[in-house]
């Protein structure tokens, strides 16, 4: 099977925007394939032009008394042989089919994982994953035996129209006008189809988007009773979808229905036209029955063009919602490190930074200057949509500053491989998302070559070596979708070690122990102390205890740097912080909702009622 190279990646990156021209690109690797299996089914067809002439052939001889035995023979193995080479053909086809099918979704793939975070912000993930499944599967048939048979189907029936006037020139006028007829229904049809098919495809991407809107937040939703609700809410879904796929079948209905009735009519009238040719004696019944036959067979030539037609309408349909995703903003890695990464602790600073989720929002940062340098401790804190979590965003360019300039080590982030910045940059998340997956896998997603000394290391560090033990296979066994068979703080430790293992220059972590219980707060605060001996620390810290262990303390207020210093120096001179740090800074943020908002316009965030300091798509405040 072959696979699809660079080359073929970037063929499909730069086909023209037509779908039709789109969907020759997906095919066109597999050129050789697709002639081979083209051959092979046009001599299978082709055989079928042979059979009413061997027919009238064996009809004469009876009629002359000739033996028959031989004809009868050639015959029966010619159609034995057009079975064969035909059905040889298909498979070559459907083969080439799923070739194609794995070439789209593995360059599909690739765009979908290296989409920016602000595109996914504003995506639904159940749509692009019905994009990767249900629409590449379309373009299965109408890629490779769809193109094919419209066109071995056009030039069967063109070789079976001169056999027909070789026969007879007058029934072939009025076959003709039957051809005439099916193409004229067909221009009309076909294009519905087109349409009809892509609104069922969105019909199908609104109904996944709805499914994983459940699963994302599963105990939410049984938690507050509202299974029914959202039964209602897919079960309308998978009505649209039907009435969608309804009209779809409607219009395909039609085209079959309309094909066969104009070939039965015209069968009708070859065979009264040709009765009273018979009649005068100016056609021979051979002949009408040789004709008679020829028609028969243009029934599948033709009806196979339908059904090529009406799956190409469906084909460019499911290009155009995968072109949809080629459009989205991709990341470029850039190229992989070229040596081994410096020893010593990042250097990070912000400059005059501004930036904006979208242009017609307010800022969420209006001039932030900041710099940390390690080693040492930093902490970000503030009321909780001030723009802490923002700035960690800016660092590891999930989103670029609208104005000003982050930089590592004197270098812009913009500047920087995006492969090669973010190997320097160890982060630990609010919600500390695990994977499912293994243990291990989760452990060693950011340091894949990590020994088993060092993950063993970073096991006992994260105080994850109860859990270890715990589990049936150790680190090898699974820990569920989410990580649902351990707890928050065990979740926690996990993102913590997986950060730790990576050996970061800087390591940022936002609230990294708001799940943990006093002792393993106190264990976890040790390493993040040990880290920052050597490493370039920023926290994010809602706790007090964080705060003060942190040789700097920026306060952010509003989007702007109100204040910094160290813990002694702002309870004295800082107003917002004195009060922060007489409430123990702010109580424990709960981790932002799984769930994805329906609507892109998030409500508005008042500072003192805000939970999360990750903002909703489009939000304006974080």
């Amino acid at each position: 099977m072959p696979a699809p190279d660079t080359a073929h990646r970037e063929l499909l990156r730069r086909a023209p925007k037509a779908p039709l021209r789109r969907l020759g690109a997906y095919a066109r690797p597999y050129w050789r394939t697709l002639v081979g299996g083209g051959l092979l089914t046009f001599l299978g067809g082709a055989t079928g032009l042979v059979q009413p002439l061997m027919a009238k052939y064996v009809i004469d001889a009876l009629g002359e008394g000739v033996g028959v035995t031989g004809p009868v023979l050639l015959l029966l193995g010619v159609v034995l042989v057009g079975a064969v080479v035909g059905a040889l053909g298909s498979f070559v086809l459907e083969r080439t089919g799923q070739s194609v099918v794995l070439a789209v979704r593995r360059t599909l793939v690739g765009r979908l994982v290296r989409l920016r975070v602000g595109e996914l912000d504003r995506l639904r993930p159940g749509d692009l994953v019905s994009r990767l499944t249900a629409d590449t599967t379309l373009l299965r048939s109408v890629a490779t035996s769809g193109i094919t048979h419209l066109f071995t189907s056009t030039v069967l029936l063109v070789g079976g129209i001169v056999v027909m006037g070789v026969l007879s020139p007058t029934l072939l006028l009025i076959t003709l006008g039957m051809i005439v007829v099916v193409g004229l229904l067909m221009g009309v049809v076909l294009p519905r189809i087109g349409r009809a098919t892509q609104a069922a495809q969105v019909a199908l991407g609104e109904m996944g988007s709805l499914l994983e809107r459940v699963f994302g937040a599963f105990r939410t939703v049984k938690a507050s009773s509202a299974e029914r609700a959202e039964i209602d809410r897919l079960d309308a879904a998978a009505v649209e979808a039907w009435r969608r796929g309804v009209s779809v079948a409607g219009w395909t209905a039609l085209s079959g229905t309309l094909a066969m009735l104009a070939v039965n009519t015209s069968f009708l009238v070859v065979l009264g036209v040709g009765g009273g040719m018979v009649a005068a004696g100016t056609l021979s019944v051979s002949t009408l029955i040789a004709f008679l036959l020829l028609l028969f067979y243009l029934m599948d030539p033709i009806t196979t063009l339908v059904q090529s037609a009406t799956e190409l309408q469906t084909g460019l349909a499911a290009v155009r919602r995968i072109d949809e995703v080629a459009d989205l903003g991709q990341e470029d890695p850039g190229a992989a490190p070229a040596g081994p990464r410096p020893a010593r602790p990042a250097e990070l600073t912000l400059t005059d930074v501004t930036f904006r989720y979208r242009p017609d929002l307010a800022p969420v940062h209006h001039g932030v200057s900041l710099g940390a340098s390690g080693p040492g401790l930093t902490a970000l804190v503030g009321p909780s949509g001030s723009g802490k979590t923002t700035v960690f965003s800016l660092v590891q360019r999930f989103y670029d500053a609208t104005s000003g300039s982050v930089r590592l080590d004197g270098r812009d982030v913009r500047d920087w491989p995006l492969e090669e910045l973010r190997s320097q940059i160890g982060y630990v998340e609010q919600d500390a998302p695990v994977l499912d997956g293994t243990l291990r896998t989760n452990l060693t997603m950011a340091a894949p070559h990590a020994t088993e000394e060092e993950v063993a290391e970073v096991v006992r560090t994260a105080r994850l070596t109860d859990l270890v033990e715990r589990l049936p296979e150790g680190l090898d066994h699974p820990i569920g979708h989410r990580g649902v068979t351990i707890s928050g703080g065990e979740r926690q430790r996990v993102a913590i070690a997986r950060a730790l293992l990576r050996r970061p220059r800087l390591l940022l972590m936002d609230e990294a122990t708001s799940q943990l219980d006093a002792a393993n707060e106190g264990a976890l605060k040790e390493a993040m102390l040990a880290a920052a001996r050597t490493t370039t620390v920023i926290v994010v810290a809602h706790r007090l205890s964080t705060v003060t262990s942190a040789e700097r303390i920026v306060v952010l207020e509003a989007g702007r740097v109100r204040a910094a210093g160290t813990h002694a120096e702002l309870v004295e001179n800082d107003s917002l912080y004195r009060d922060l740090a007489a409430g123990q800074l702010l109580a424990p943020e709960r981790p932002e909702s799984l769930e994805r908002p329906e609507s892109p316009e998030p409500p508005a965030v008042s500072v003192a009622a805000t939970a999360s300091d990750t903002p909703a798509p489009g939000s304006a405040v974080e």
